[in-house]
C-alpha cells in the first residue's frame, strides 16, 4: 500500500498542526533540515502522492524540496516560514512533474501518429460530509479527474489541513480564489462519487 493513502491524514505521533514549525530549530542547516526531514517527510510524501499518484515521483519531489530548503536555509529561517516553504516547494515540484508529463504525452501521441499507430489520448457542508463517508479509493480516483488547481486546493485544505490564507500563499492566489476552487471541486466530487457509491 502506498504511503500516500488518503486515510493517513496526519503525521503519526505529532501533536502539532501540519504547518507548525518545530520549536528551536538548530541554526546549522544540516541539523535543522535533518530534524525537519524526520518530522515532515512522510506527511509531505503523502501530500505529493495525492497530487501525482506516483510514489517514486512523490518521493523525488519531496527530496528536491528538502534540498531547496537546505540551500535557502538562511533566508527562510530568518523569515520564519520554513514549513510553509517546504509545502510550497512540494506543490510547485508536483506541478513541474505534471507539466513534464504533458509534454511527454504529447510527444508520444506525435510519435504514434507518425508511425500510423493510434495515439493515447466548509467543514460542515454536505459536500464535505459526502466525501468523508465515501470509499477512499473512489475519492482518490475522483480527485485526479479534477482540474489541477482544484485538486491542489482540496488536498491542501482537507488533507494537509491548511487554512485558506495558507493555501493562498502556497499557491500564490487570492483567498477568494481558494474558496471558489474548493467549492467547485467539492461540488464536482460529490456529483461524481455519489452515483458510484449507489452503483
Amino acid at each position: 500500500m502506498p504511503v500516500g493513502e488518503l486515510g493517513a491524514s496526519r503525521p503519526t505521533g505529532s501533536g502539532e498542526s501540519p504547518a507548525a514549525v518545530p520549536a528551536a530549530l538548530p541554526a546549522d542547516p544540516d541539523l535543522a533540515v535533518t530534524e525537519l526531514y524526520r518530522a515532515h517527510w512522510h506527511r509531505l510524501v503523502r501530500l505529493a502522492w495525492l497530487l501525482l499518484r506516483d510514489q517514486l515521483a512523490a518521493e523525488d519531489v519531496v527530496q528536491d524540496a528538502f534540498v531547496a530548503t537546505h540551500r535557502s536555509w538562511s533566508a527562510i529561517r530568518e523569515g520564519g516560514r520554513v514549513v510553509g516553504y517546504l509545502q510550497a516547494a512540494v506543490v510547485n515540484g508536483c506541478r513541474s512533474v505534471q507539466r513534464h508529463q504533458v509534454v511527454v504525452d504529447r510527444q508520444n501521441v506525435r510519435e504514434a501518429a507518425a508511425a500510423d499507430v493510434p495515439g493515447r489520448g466548509s467543514h460542515g457542508s454536505a459536500e464535505v460530509e459526502a466525501l468523508r463517508s465515501a470509499d477512499r479509493a473512489l475519492v482518490v480516483t475522483a480527485l485526479h479527474d479534477l482540474p489541477v488547481r482544484q485538486r491542489e486546493v482540496v488536498v491542501l485544505r482537507y488533507y494537509a489541513g491548511l487554512s485558506e490564507p495558507q493555501i493562498a500563499a502556497a499557491l500564490e492566489i487570492s483567498p477568494g480564489a481558494v474558496k471558489t476552487h474548493a467549492h467547485r471541486a467539492l461540488t464536482t466530487l460529490r456529483r461524481t462519487i455519489e452515483p458510484l457509491e449507489l452503483s
